[in-house]
């Protein structure tokens, strides 16, 4: 899920066919099932990965039940307070150039032209590039969502709505996850293989300065003519953003606000008092209303 270089043939890649309807959520579970008792008690490390899998399947239906149950997410923040937080009209030159892959952010935009090549991108790396969109480039999910919604071959309402929202902060329950594209492009693409078949603007750029260009001592040849300047001081902006995220959630009455948007949509518990597909470790109690639910 994390990886753009393994994701592809790693991942199950059955979610165009169960957007589609060509192939039923239950049959996939039941063919999942009947590996699962094949695979059983042995070492070969299947086992995990097909409870794992099986658990995203039950996960992809709790998001379909947020949608169904408050349809407004399509359209409205899930909490309130949010609204307004960014432009309602975006800034044209940022919103353009993340659609196009030319952010002058070398790992976005590498995986943005993936995207648009293949219509398919792995968890992480969507993950990334709502929420560089969202708090580096501080437009607003009404505007990039759309975009995202028409690339992606497995464009599901019900995934592709809630998920928006959690990767921009705007639903007042989840952890905020202000993903660092320089750090991802490092730690995703440590040899800069897949960056460098998506732009190969940066052909000549060594290694070591592959996803920040900026500071290459050759960048004044190369920035602003083959290839777009970053659009934004990536830590910069990333502060910026963090600082408003966070006011909001200090504004009277947002804690009351979330809890009831925990109550209405988030997991529920076990019998063992854990919360079902959350697999972040147990919050402490007045942290609850701030727990993760990461896809």
């Amino acid at each position: 899920m994390s990886s753009p270089l393994s994701g592809a043939s790693a991942c199950s890649r059955l979610s165009p066919h169960i957007a589609l309807g060509t192939v039923s959520l239950r049959e996939v579970e039941q063919a999942n099932a009947a590996r699962r008792r094949t695979v059983k008690g042995t070492r070969d490390g299947w086992s995990g990965s097909l409870r794992s899998f099986s658990a995203r399947l039950a996960w992809r239906d709790h998001f379909m039940q947020k949608l169904e149950d408050e349809p407004a997410l399509e359209v409205r923040c899930l909490h309130a307070a949010y609204e307004g937080l960014r432009p309602k009209e975006p800034d044209a030159g940022r919103l353009a150039g993340w659609e196009k892959g030319e952010t002058g952010l070398p790992f976005v935009d590498a995986c943005m032209r993936y995207l648009i090549h293949t219509g398919w991108l792995n968890f992480r790396m969507r993950s990334m590039l709502m929420a560089v969109a969202s708090y580096h480039l501080w437009l607003d999910w009404r505007s990039t969502g759309p975009h995202l919604a028409r690339m992606f071959t497995d464009y599901e309402p019900g995934i592709h709505w809630p998920q928006v929202q959690m990767q921009s902060g705007t639903t007042g329950m989840n952890t905020i996850r202000i993903y660092n594209p320089v750090k991802q492009g490092h730690d995703q693409d440590p040899t800069g293989e897949f960056t460098r078949k998506w732009v190969p603007e940066l052909a000549e750029v060594p290694d070591e300065y592959l996803q920040e260009p900026w500071t290459w001592d050759g960048a004044r040849r190369l920035l602003g003519r083959r290839y777009p300047a970053p659009v934004v001081d990536v830590a910069a902006a990333a502060r910026a953003a963090r600082e408003a995220v966070w006011a909001v959630r200090r504004r009277d009455g947002f804690r009351e606000e979330a809890a009831r948007i925990v109550t209405r949509h988030a997991s529920r518990k076990d019998g063992a008092g854990r919360f079902v597909n959350d697999r972040a470790p147990r919050r402490k109690r007045g942290d609850a209303r701030q727990m993760s639910l990461d896809l």
